[in-house]
């Protein structure tokens, strides 16, 4: 009967593994989001997103305009060992962009409202402090200090905080919500520089990152480009919805 009155009033109830799906992003975001009622994410302001997936053309299509629970169905290998991935296989990659503009910022001065400074090793960071990302940034510094063989890695710092698009895209970085760290560039592999386009088959995986680094950044819940296809080795962002101490174990 329920699910007759559902259908009769157009509203569509998610089954149960899109349900676990979204409660894992409510619990990643708990000062934002509420819950999940039928078909839309409730936000604790009374904001209702509706839980969706577009029906795109191509991969790009999707990346530029995914429903958001596109973006959920991401499957992120938390600490698991470096591998190189399927074509297309970008866990993390597609991003509802509305969902990151309400938390973080829809505009450059609303995100900067919210950046304050991180300390790496000797570099002032701007980090977005919304949903304790500076935070989780700071204990990511603390861990990797104790691990010398690591430093070549991380520093200098590539650059945090920046309001722009993805190359060659209408897509915003998450590195314009202060949600994001490039690291040391001279010991980075990314795709574009390699010449490819994005979505052909046959991109060639290449990475130097020692997977102990990678996996002091995932237990923080930072997940990292060099788990995609379109690898971008130096990229990490915080995405706590989709790996974190729990993920690792």
């Amino acid at each position: 009967m329920i699910w007759v009155l559902l259908l009769a009033s157009g509203v569509r109830a998610l089954g149960p593994t899109d349900q676990a799906k979204v409660q894992r992003l409510v619990q990643a975001y708990p000062a934002f989001l509420k819950g999940v009622e039928d078909d839309q994410l409730v936000w604790r302001d009374g904001t209702r997103m509706p839980l969706t997936r577009a029906k795109a053309a191509s991969y790009t299509a999707l990346l530029n305009q995914p429903g958001l629970l596109d973006q959920l169905d991401a499957t992120y290998p938390s600490c698991a060992p470096v591998r190189p991935p399927s074509r297309n296989e970008d866990p993390g990659r597609v991003r509802f962009e509305p969902l990151f503009k309400k938390m973080y910022g829809a505009s450059p001065s609303q995100v900067m409202s919210s950046l304050v400074s991180v300390n790496w090793f000797g570099q002032a960071l701007k980090v977005t402090s919304v949903n304790g990302a500076a935070q989780s940034l700071e204990r990511v510094a603390q861990e990797l200090a104790r691990q010398p063989a690591l430093l070549a890695f991380v520093r200098p710092s590539a650059g945090t905080f920046l309001w722009r698009k993805v190359a060659g895209t209408p897509r915003l970085s998450v590195h314009a919500f202060g949600a994001a760290i490039d690291l040391n560039v001279s010991r980075s592999h990314y795709w574009q520089w390699a010449g490819y386009r994005e979505g052909q088959a046959g991109i060639t995986y290449r990475n130097r990152f020692p997977l102990a680094l990678v996996q002091v950044f995932e237990r923080h819940g930072w997940i990292w480009g060099g788990r995609w296809y379109h690898y971008d080795t130096m990229h990490f962002e915080y995405r706590p919805e989709l790996t974190g101490a729990a993920g690792c174990r």
